[in-house]
């Protein structure tokens, strides 16, 4: 059966108009003779979606009972024995009550598709996996309901539901999104004008990464390979020279001037050994580039211009940026340089930019990392020069009217040589001093035309000719050898100074060494293989690229770091020279992996050590605060029980209300201690909905005396999204600690307030209050501050409330209370939306 379709609704916020587009499309679609259903959409009482909802055919759903309330959810198996061409789904990343067929509600819909019906669902952009970070430091609210970013991606059809931030206030305002009780606190907080910009950016620009992802499928897939300026999108050649700074920033600012500008830095290297740049250089020009929100990418070509222009072309590009040469005025003799050459071969589609910087025209000075080969084109450059410029030089000395002289001759033939040796090196200079001697000997020694020599000077003269050449040859091609070698280890002190400082100062993962490897030696995949005995199969302990090797055998580069490890690459095979780097590699990654289990280690000696001073701090505990209230139930009742004693009323009165007080703070201490092993285990489960501040502080107030707490909680408050239970246990803990801790005769203050997207809770007392270093501490298990009697608790109560607080999305935190004493101030989330039938919700479409 062949899988169904699937088409999103995507908006920037509650109320733009998704469920109402969605129920349009299931109107148009059923004129034109589809079947299609409503499997589950919650209209919110706004009259206008409900109004859409007339005239389509709903599926029963599924009545769900849950902690004493009665829920709805979709039901799955409804749905799918009814079998539609199309069901509307609303709400994506909704959380389904427990006890539903699964957890999240895209999971539903991963069934019906399976099932090969076509779903159509909506999803605001706040409820996307990859940016509740973003969101939340935009609007100060974390979703709790979620959907991972690549269910949506995978949808067949993404269409964006846009409205601006001043329709959508306006459309709230006019009562069609909220009721009116609740406009006004959504438009001062959720619904401010900044969030609303901000989420609709977001919205905007994820929608155009999955369009360009689908451009770039569609161009590939049809082999296109001309540029589509469908977005600016700048690449910028990098060197690893001084001028890379300057480059980045232009091209930033040049990615600015367009909406959706993207920055592409490229490097690309030899495929001769190591790179020809600095990678300290290289690095801090990456860290820049990421900075500035672009991207950084190494290419591997011979060949520099084409392979700039080839990764250019792939990637879509609309302009290059490249820096002006550094090369000296007579360097270009040698060639154009690469900054012209991709300028005269980009096309009329693909925009260069030369760009001047303080470096222009001083010289690349030594390569840092070329090695002893001079590289093909030199080395045929220079068999030309010692072959056919000895033959071209010949035509033209014999066409000459005059004649120069022998000495003459050899003195240009020798400069052929040294031009070869400067070229090519040793062989070609030698080819050249040969090719020249044959030449001199038959065209211009006498008797010309024949090989014979009459003349003992100019035997000589010949024999000292190719003695020089020889020698001049020889000098040359060593010096450029010497040369070549003091960068090949220039260029290995610094990559190793660099990597040695980076991993000593523990600043280097070993995925990021691994890509550092990678990219030094232009390999396709690098992996770090282990076993722990002979005959056992390797494992690998950690890998970058593709296609990683699994065993040694299978790598083209095998380097041992020891019996059992192994650092293996992919890519191509690598010459001596640059063994002796990549062994340092490889011991450095050993140590690295080393690192890491040890600290992974070290976390859970802490964790240990943690779980010890708890146990020990508990065992205290139990030996002595727990006794205590013990202690006095015995004595009470077994004054009760005495047949010694006859009790009056009053006296009997007593002792039972003493049992019941031992009974009662027995009972929250075992509560403290249970609340506190399921914060620790991470058992505590919070079910979020909307809910009134003053239906739940009265009652964490249960447990102190009538006359000791000043409650205002203003009626105007907005909702808060909370656990009404652990919200209630929060307050009762941190109301209880206040009044333990305030003078006889001083109220506690509880008094809540709005600010901004938060609700605080001040718990305000006139105690001695607590020294600024010792305020962190009182919020950690069994601590007790001053004088606290030892049978007034085993000091879990605030550990306890925060855990509570944080389960459920909020804070406590601690402040000196002017005058005196401690305020505790317990922020809640409000609710930036609300659904009379879930209990935990987010804001579901507008019409």
């Amino acid at each position: 059966m062949a899988r169904g379709k699937l088409r999103i609704y995507l908006g920037a916020a509650p109320g733009v108009g998704k469920t109402y587009a969605m129920l349009s499309e299931a109107h148009r679609r059923i004129e034109r003779g589809t079947d299609c259903v409503v499997a589950f959409v919650e209209h919110h009482d706004r009259p206008r979606t409900e109004v859409m909802l007339h005239g389509l055919e709903q599926v029963r759903r599924r009545e769900i009972e849950y902690r004493g309330g009665t829920f709805t959810e979709m039901d799955v198996d409804a749905v799918l024995r009814r079998a539609p061409a199309v069901a509307l789904v609303d709400e994506l990343a909704h959380t389904n009550v427990p006890g539903s067929r699964n957890t999240k509600r895209w999971q539903d819909v991963e069934e019906l598709l399976a099932a090969g019906t076509d779903v159509i669902s909506t999803v605001n952009i706040q409820h996307l996996e990859s940016l509740g970070d973003v969101v939340e430091a935009i609007t100060g609210v974390r979703q709790r309901e979620t959907v991972p970013d690549e269910v949506v991606r995978r949808a067949d059809q993404i269409e964006l539901v846009d409205m601006s931030p001043e329709a959508l206030r306006r459309r709230m305002a006019h009562g069609n999104v909220y009721k009116p009780d609740k406009v006004d606190a959504a438009l001062s907080n959720y619904f401010r004008p900044g969030n609303l910009t901000a989420l609709r950016e977001l919205a905007l620009l994820w929608v155009a990464d999955r369009v360009d992802a689908y451009l770039t499928e569609y161009r590939s897939a049809h082999q296109v390979s001309a540029i589509w300026g469908s977005r600016e999108r700048i690449v910028v050649g990098l060197t690893g020279g001084p001028e890379g700074h300057t480059l980045i920033r232009r091209a930033a600012r040049l990615a600015e001037k367009g909406a959706g500008g993207e920055v592409m830095a490229v490097y690309i290297s030899r495929s001769d050994g190591l790179t020809a740049a600095s990678p300290k250089e290289l690095a801090v020009q990456r860290t820049l580039v990421e900075d500035l929100g672009g991207t950084f990418h190494h290419v591997v070509g011979d060949d520099i211009p084409a392979a700039l222009l080839d990764f250019a072309r792939g990637v879509n590009a609309t302009q290059i940026v490249l820096g002006v040469s550094r090369r000296r005025s007579w360097q270009y003799a040698f060639g154009p340089g690469v900054g012209a050459t991709v300028a005269r071969e980009s096309g009329p589609d693909l925009d260069v930019h030369l760009v001047t910087h303080d470096a222009v025209g001083r010289g690349r000075g030594l390569p840092v990392a070329r090695g002893a080969r001079l590289g093909r084109p030199r080395v045929i450059s220079g068999w030309l020069v010692g072959v056919l410029g000895p033959v071209l030089l010949t035509w033209l000395l014999t066409g000459a009217a005059a004649d120069v002289g022998l000495a003459n001759d050899m003195l240009l033939f020798l400069t052929l040589t040294v031009a070869a040796a400067l070229l090519g090196g040793l062989l070609p200079a030698l080819a050249s001093a040969g090719v020249g001697s044959l030449l001199l000997n038959w065209f211009f020694t006498p008797p010309v035309d024949t090989l014979t020599i009459t003349d003992p000077k100019n035997i000589v003269a010949l024999v000292v000719f190719v003695g020089v050449a020889v020698a001049v040859a020889s000098v040359v091609d060593l010096a450029a050898r010497h040369t070549h070698q003091a960068a090949r280890l220039r260029a290995e002190s610094e990559i190793l100074s660099f990597l040695a400082g980076n991993v000593l100062r523990g600043e280097t993962t070993l995925e990021a060494l691994l890509e550092r490897v990678r990219e030094t030696f232009g390999m396709e995949s690098v992996a770090l293989l282990e076993r722990t005995g002979e005959t056992d199969p390797w494992t690998c302990a950690g890998s970058v690229g593709p296609r990683p090797a699994g065993i040694p055998e299978d790598a083209d580069v095998d380097v041992p770091v020891s019996d059992h490890m192994a650092l293996s690459l992919r890519g191509r095979v690598l010459p001596a020279a640059d063994r002796r780097v990549l062994a340092a590699f490889a011991a450095q990654a050993a140590v690295v992996l080393d690192r890491q289990r040890l600290r992974r280690e070290a976390g859970r000696a802490e964790e240990l050590a943690e779980g010890n001073r708890i146990r020990t701090a508990l065992l205290a505990a139990v030996s002595h605060d727990l006794r205590t209230p013990l202690a006095g139930i015995k004595a009470a009742v077994s004054s009760l029980r005495s047949d010694d004693v006859e009790w009056s009323e009053e006296d009997r009165a007593e002792l039972l209300e003493a049992i019941e007080e031992g009974a009662d703070r027995l009972d929250q201490l075992v509560g403290n201690l249970l609340d506190m092993s399921r914060l620790q285990t991470g058992t505590v489960t919070p079910i979020l909905r909307e809910t009134d501040l003053d239906e739940v502080v009265p009652m964490g107030l249960g447990g102190v005396p009538e006359d000791s707490v000043d409650l205002d909680i203003p009626e105007t408050l907005p909702m808060v999204h909370v656990d009404r239970g652990l919200l209630e246990r929060a307050v009762a803990n941190v109301v209880e600690n206040a009044v333990k801790y305030s003078p006889p005769g001083e109220k506690v203050l509880v008094a809540a307030s709005a600010i901004a997207d938060r609700v605080e809770i001040r718990v305000v007392d006139r105690g001695p209050g607590v020294p600024d270093e010792a305020k962190g501490r009182i919020f950690e298990p069994f601590q007790r501050y001053g004088d606290s009697p030892r049978g007034a608790g085993v000091g879990l109560g605030l550990a306890v409330a925060r855990g509570f607080a944080e389960a459920i999305g909020g804070t406590l935190d601690v402040e000196d209370t002017p005058g005196g004493g401690l305020t505790m101030v317990l922020a809640v989330r409000t609710a930036p939306r609300r659904r009379a039938e879930q209990p935990d919700l987010s804001a579901a479409a507008a019409p």
